[in-house]
């Protein structure tokens, strides 16, 4: 694609991986196919190919952006999924993601648009708050229920919040440790599915990996990344590579696939810092996720349900462990049932669900809609955002799980509260 960046851009740490994204793109528009937006709406500014033109021509010419070029870029679900067919390897993630922050700095958003941004970025990362939020949905219940738009969108998060005990800071000892991993806290699971890091403690001391809470780490800084405020989401990096340098550990962990993409990822975000950047390096290198931690355990199930396996955009696109999941539920007597446009984004994206309430429900209710086509008995997925963002949905027929709760019920672990399990074995 013909391009007129400067020198200065194309050198620049950060910049400079954006606009190799622009000159790699030769416009062939296979791209178009994966894109979950414009698979619902077919508008060319609303592709992977028509937003690299908007990106570059934003980037290029500097300053505020126009409206056009924010509403449509806003409307990115950064799932990736236009990565997987590319022949040209453009990597839209870096060109995305230097796109957000450009308009973070140089666009003035709506008062009301700037105050719920600010509220996801200062409420959302810190479970505490998150707590008194679900407390407040709960006691207004009937009127959450009616909040119009994007407010009503991230209250009503509280509503299908199952959290079940308090968020574990003890985890089981194995019999023989083989690794010692750091496990972050993380900031909306805790506060809204606490149960699972419990679930992901008991599965992997059977593998002999002992788990030790990560003190003084927090959010990922994943929430904010996704809106472009670059300098929130570095200080979460920064507070969680510091308290990772303070032990010794075999690596580190945090349980939603969306965040360990992000813990993966940390190196870019201080690209070009002398100081920071060999640091953040050292840390994303150290970075686990479940899927990789849990090595298939072939046992029998209580029940050999049918499960619909849900991979999240980051497991597939970000972290490359397609097949990973499906392979420990069926290592473990589960039968894996395939459903139709499985690739597809559910909606979720981080905070897209808030901020784009209408185009995510869409999403789900497309999602759900295969799903239900599947005859599943339980619907299994690896991301906090993915499974609240589900469980919201009016299609769920299904009880829905954390991988981690339903491999600890199959190899001898609690049954999963909301785990209603069909009256006969299919």
């Amino acid at each position: 694609m013909k391009y007129n960046f400067t020198a200065e851009q194309i050198a620049d740490p950060q910049m400079g991986p954006a606009t190799q994204a622009v000159r790699s793109c030769v416009h062939c528009g296979f791209c178009t196919a994966t894109c979950p937006t414009y698979v619902l709406l077919g508008d060319e500014r609303d592709s992977p190919r028509g937003r690299i033109v908007l990106m570059k021509d934003m980037l290029e010419k500097g300053g505020a952006p126009t409206d056009e070029q924010v509403y449509h870029i806003d409307r990115c679900l950064s799932c990736l999924n236009c990565k997987t067919a590319c022949p040209s390897s453009v990597n839209y993630q870096r060109l995305v993601d230097q796109a957000r922050a450009h308009i973070q700095e140089h666009y003035k958003r709506p008062l009301g648009e700037r105050l719920l941004r600010w509220t996801i970025a200062k409420v959302m990362t810190r479970p505490a708050l998150v707590r008194i939020g679900l407390l407040l949905t709960r006691i207004g219940a009937p009127v959450v229920k009616i909040i119009p738009g994007k407010l009503g969108a991230m209250a009503r998060i509280g509503l299908s919040a199952r959290p079940q005990g308090p968020e574990p800071t003890n985890f089981p000892k194995p019999t023989q440790t083989l690794k010692r991993i750091a496990i972050m806290p993380g900031c909306v699971q805790g506060a809204l599915s606490p149960q699972i890091d419990a679930a992901v403690g008991r599965v992997l001391a059977r593998r002999g990996i002992e788990l030790v809470a990560l003190e003084g780490a927090g959010c990922c800084g994943a929430l904010p990344h996704h809106m472009g405020r670059e300098h929130d989401s570095q200080v979460f990096a920064k507070r969680a590579i510091t308290a990772y340098e303070q032990g010794r550990y075999d690596g580190v962990l945090i349980t939603a696939t969306g965040c360990s993409s992000q813990l993966k990822d940390y190196a870019q975000q201080f690209a070009g810092d002398p100081v920071w950047e060999p640091r953040a390096r050292k840390f994303a290198a150290a970075a686990y996720d479940f899927a990789e931690l849990c090595t298939p355990l072939t046992v029998t199930p209580p029940q050999p349900l049918r499960v619909a396996y849900h991979p999240a955009c980051s497991l597939q696109n970000s972290l490359k462990l397609n097949g990973v999941g499906e392979a420990m539920l069926e290592a473990a007597g589960f039968i894996v049932t395939p459903f139709n446009e499985s690739h597809l984004c559910c909606g979720s994206a981080g905070t897209y669900s808030i901020l784009q309430p209408d185009l995510s429900s869409q999403l789900r209710a497309r999602k759900l809609g295969n799903i239900a086509a599947a005859e599943a008995d339980v619907l299994v997925s690896g991301n906090i955002g993915c499974l609240q963002h589900l469980a919201g949905g009016e299609g769920l027929t299904q009880p829905i799980l954390h991988l981690a709760e339903l491999l600890d019920w199959a190899e001898g672990g609690p049954r999963p509260a909301n785990l209603e399990l069909p009256a006969q074995p299919h």
